[in-house]
């Protein structure tokens, strides 16, 4: 392909969001007799409620009930509980011994995929905790207390304090604390979702696993900050850690966290850390897995399905900053990167040149759109790993997969239903067949689930069209 072409092309979609993290929300529930609003609080309710589905990845096939240490033998998840569970929502299994969590998973994952291959054994982790390496708080007033941050209650908007999670990075919650603080102190007003009065929104914290290197984003209702100069001296004086800070200006009514605008004020805009071996750039808006322990082994799991041999042409599809891809690029011939979101499309191409990687090329568009092109121009590739966002792939994107006939199709899910949809597609339509099925516990203490599953190109199999040589 023409690396002149290599485009940070306008598509038809939006281009400031990313193909692989899309956020979406779970909607309130409306009172009896009070439409549009909380069924206890009779507060109103927002569109788009809750935490976002691209964080939690709520599975409905797990259970849902919170477990606590048993009476008589006090065994628990090598953790205290959490004083805020029932409201959160987001950890189903504080209090249930990991071995047990992962059980559970593992039966969620036979009963949905078990009709199209063998499930393997889930990959767990040796230490489930902390593992969060992006870290959102919602900031709020309250009467009685004043500036907080945590987290929306499940199903509203109302704001639920925390002051600290068991899967969170400690120094990112730290940090959230000291920025509150700070606030306070500098007379910096939380953002009232209903009226639209005040300037702090949300804060986000990224931190490298690997280098210790932490961005702080500050998500504000309006490009001004008083007295920033002095506000971003305070924070490093109480955390000399923190590499960079960002100011992202959000002044629309929207449930996304991140708006369009933002500049840097401190350091460079972006972090660094190292995965499989490569060294990677992860800007505010970027996707980068949360848990990049796991995320190691599931991108070794990933290159194992594969079975490169040092002369295929993969794509890593829906590629975000090219982790994939990076990961594998010394081990094919040629590794050819797509992504929708621009930002994150610059981070690869950008990640590629740190690493000295000359065999990756990375370009703007919708996965599917791009899989048609190549289809369409005759390209020949031998794996395309896919790793679509939560809502699973689309016809477009699997229909110009069957055109392209690669050997291998590797796929990393993060939804079971949308993932045994797009395989029953595939299958039927194609003469791929699942070979592999394994489940990865990237999100401990959370009913979340991801699985990777190997795909092989059967001739003999009944399908759609014939392998090309």
């Amino acid at each position: 392909m023409d690396k002149d072409k290599k485009a940070y092309k306008k598509t038809g979609r939006e281009a400031g969001r990313t193909d692989r993290d899309r956020k979406t929300y779970r909607k309130a529930e409306p009172a009896a007799g009070l439409p549009g609003r909380d069924r206890k609080t009779g507060k109103k309710a927002v569109k788009g409620a809750g935490r976002p589905d691209s964080e939690k990845k709520m599975s409905k096939t797990v259970g849902q009930k919170v477990y606590r240490p048993d009476k008589k033998t006090g065994e628990r998840a090598d953790s205290r509980g959490c004083p805020v569970m029932k409201k959160c929502g987001g950890c189903r299994y504080v209090g249930m011994p990991y071995a047990e969590q992962l059980k559970i998973k593992q039966k969620s994952v036979e009963k949905i995929l078990d009709g199209y291959g063998k499930v393997d054994k889930i990959i767990g982790m040796e230490q489930p905790e902390r593992y969060r390496n992006k870290v959102h708080a919602v900031f709020d007033f309250q009467k009685g207390r004043g500036i907080v941050s945590g987290i929306y209650k499940e199903g509203t908007h109302d704001v639920v304090p925390v002051e600290e999670c068991l899967l969170e990075d400690r120094k990112a919650d730290r940090i959230i604390a000291s920025v509150r603080e700070l606030a306070g102190s500098f007379k910096i007003k939380a953002y009232d979702e209903d009226t639209g009065y005040g300037l702090l929104r949300h804060v986000l914290i990224r931190v490298g696993h690997a280098t210790g290197q932490i961005m702080v984003v500050l998500v504000l209702g309006s490009p001004i900050l008083p007295s920033k100069n002095n506000f971003v001296k305070a924070l490093c004086k109480l955390h000399p850690e923190i590499t960079t800070i960002v100011l992202n200006v959000n002044n629309k009514k929207t449930s996304m966290v991140l708006g369009d605008k933002e500049h840097v004020l401190y350091g460079k805009g972006y972090i660094e850390d190292i995965l499989c071996g490569r060294t990677f750039r992860i800007s505010s808006k970027s996707f980068y897995q949360v848990n990049a322990v796991q995320t190691e082994k599931l991108y070794g799991k990933a290159a194992e399905y594969a079975c490169l041999t040092g002369k295929e042409t993969v794509i890593d599809a829906y590629c975000g900053i090219g982790t994939i891809g990076l990961a594998v690029a010394g081990h094919v011939k040629k590794v050819i990167g797509v992504e929708l979101n621009q930002a994150a499309v610059r981070d690869a191409v950008a990640n590629a040149k740190i690493n000295g990687i000359k065999n990756a090329d990375f370009y703007q568009n919708d996965a599917g759109r791009f899989m048609v092109q190549l289809a369409d121009a005759g390209e020949h590739v031998d794996v395309v790993f896919m790793d679509p966002p939560r809502s699973g792939s689309t016809e477009e994107f699997m229909d110009a997969l069957v055109s392209l006939n690669p050997d291998r199709v590797v796929y990393i899910s993060c939804n079971l239903e949308t993932l045994a949809r797009d395989l029953g597609y595939l299958m039927k339509k194609s003469r791929y067949r699942v070979e592999q099925i394994t489940p990865v516990d990237m999100f401990p203490f959370t009913d979340n689930i991801e699985v990777i599953v190997k795909m092989q190109y059967h001739p003999q199999q009944v399908g759609a069209g014939k392998k090309k040589n």
